[in-house]
């Protein structure tokens, strides 16, 4: 069962990463800092935007009924890391409380 419990931790580190290297990376190519078009860092984007736009996706929608689309910032991501944290806080604490792991 703790295998399991490090699992999951491991998945969710992968993912909080590929969340902050996302925003990272996006911010540097709004900048101009580096050129979005060149062969790695697209495709390092795509696989980044692979993994974590499943999950954003639904949380924009949600956060659109709240803050009008007008408004330039994507909260999304910080959304999603906040709930990557509570869902480990569950997963650590309560739920392998509740199992006596």
């Amino acid at each position: 069962m703790n295998a399991l419990f490090a699992l999951v931790n491991i998945v969710l580190d992968i993912f909080g990463f590929a969340l902050i290297i996302s925003i990272i990376l996006s911010w540097l190519i709004a900048f101009n800092v580096i050129n979005g078009y060149q062969p790695f860092v697209a495709a390092v984007l795509r696989v980044l935007t692979a993994i974590t736009e499943p999950v954003l996706k639904p949380i924009r929608k949600l956060l659109n009924r709240f803050i009008p689309p007008s408004v330039p910032v994507d909260l999304s991501p910080l959304v999603a890391l906040v709930l990557v944290q509570v869902l480990r806080v569950f997963i650590n604490v309560d739920l392998r409380g509740a199992l006596m792991v």
